[in-house]
């Protein structure tokens, strides 16, 4: 073998590719990928004890604007209009090294929440790229684009988001570059089709919001006649590198249309309901027609927390109180949502979860803390689900590298996170 190994022993795997079952066993890593699973130990270079703890694939976080982890506690309990101008004109001040800062201090809450990789959408992709570089995440980032009057960017947005990823193809292993594209409500045909062109060009996914709320549907119809939904499959634009995010308010056509053209969801209850959006995604519909569902923790100023645990569970009670039916969702489904599924979403099937040749990109949750008390392996999914949280997350590991260990951050990524907090304290007080 070649290069340093890693071991994670005796855990209870959760999320085996192919097998559904929580069983017990041990993981050998190399060279970033998992090599092999047994039910014996493995002997090597670094060994993790993860006996009575539970191993899961990271979460994939699939719907994010790190960036704004400063704006944290900025943006809240206001009207959505409200949310929106502050939110632009925050963005409008930026300078490179707020954004890094703040990328930063968000990467450190996702990895704290078990959170291994993440689909961003904001302009400064570059920024945000040197800090998945530097904090060793996986980040698959979509570089914003919109009308040119509606934008703070310098240059053409499209001309932007095209030399990111010329610049940061194959630059990095931890780093996906892509394009997006705001909403409808600021970018016209011309912008969906040239970020369309671009996507194909370079085989990236396109990251875009979509029917997030009553306003821009009604808004829609006002001004083309047709829903966002309709609206977009009517000009070409809806395909299987779609990522739509919030997708709260759509019909029956509008959900065969994702359906028929291999569209990828992402549910962002909470920032859904703190934003007020007056509703909930028709997840059960989408499902049925066989929508590619994952999860999304939103912003840092429509979400405040960057919990992969706590928009599992919040959108699982959602659902089930909203249609008057607590088994129209289960445990297993949810999970699924938050790895594999995101995993396709970001069109990389190496990730989401755990098998030979996978990249080890892992969480491992700590079994013994009163909150998890018991879990085995009958109820180790559920409990999962509706009682772990990120204070539960003993170790994270991506790409074969340990981020954070017995509740730790790598001495790395700990100075990075303390140097971030320095600047945001200095720069931006209270």
């Amino acid at each position: 073998m070649s290069g340093k190994t890693l071991a994670v022993n005796n855990a209870l795997i959760l999320g085996r590719k192919g097998i559904s079952a929580v069983r017990k066993g041990s993981l050998l890593i190399e060279n970033g990928l998992i090599k092999k699973i047994s039910e014996e130990e493995f002997d090597a270079d670094e060994i993790i004890n993860a006996e009575k703890n539970l191993l899961i694939p990271g979460f994939i976080n699939t719907h994010s604007h790190v960036a704004m982890s400063r704006f944290k506690g900025l943006l809240d309990d206001m009207k959505l209009s409200e949310f929106l101008e502050r939110t632009f004109k925050l963005d409008s001040e930026r300078t490179d090294e707020d954004i890094y800062n703040s990328s930063i201090m968000g990467i450190c809450e996702m990895i704290d929440s078990g959170i291994t990789s993440f689909a961003d959408l904001y302009y400064s992709e570059d920024i945000i790229a040197r800090a998945v570089e530097d904090t060793g995440i996986r980040g698959f980032l979509s570089w914003n684009t919109l009308d040119k009057k509606y934008t703070t960017q310098m240059g053409e947005p499209i001309d932007n988001a095209e030399n990111f990823i010329r610049n940061f193809s194959k630059k990095s292993e931890l780093i996906t570059p892509s394009i997006g594209v705001q909403g409808i409500y600021v970018a016209s045909d011309d912008t969906y089709m040239q970020a369309y062109e671009v996507s194909k060009k370079y085989g990236t996914i396109i990251h875009t919001h979509l029917a997030e709320t009553r306003e821009e549907v009604n808004n829609c119809v006002k001004v083309n006649g047709k829903r966002p939904v309709e609206k977009l499959e009517s000009i070409g634009f809806l395909h299987e590198n779609l990522l739509a995010a919030h997708t709260v308010w759509l019909n029956l056509s509008e959900i065969r249309a994702l359906a028929k053209n291999n569209v990828s969801v992402s549910w962002n209850s909470v920032s859904n309901e703190k934003l007020g959006v007056g509703g909930i995604p028709p997840i059960p519909e989408m499902m049925t027609q066989g929508v590619n569902i994952s999860m999304g923790t939103d912003s840092s100023g429509s979400n405040n927390s960057l919990d992969m645990f706590c928009v599992m569970k919040n959108s699982a009670l959602s659902l089930k109180n909203s249609r008057w039916d607590p088994s129209i969702l289960n445990a297993d489904e949810l999970f699924l949502m938050s790895t594999n599924n995101g995993s396709k979403a970001v069109h990389n099937n190496s990730i989401g979860s755990i098998g030979e040749n996978m990249l080890a990109d892992l969480a491992i949750i700590n079994l013994d803390h009163s909150n998890m008390f018991p879990t085995s392996t009958g109820n180790a999914v559920n409990n999962l689900i509706y009682s772990a949280n990120p204070g539960n997350i003993q170790t994270v590991i991506v790409n074969g590298k340990i981020l954070k260990q017995d509740f730790k951050f790598s001495e790395n990524l700990e100075k990075l996170r303390r140097n971030a907090m320095l600047y945001i304290r200095e720069h931006f007080p209270l």
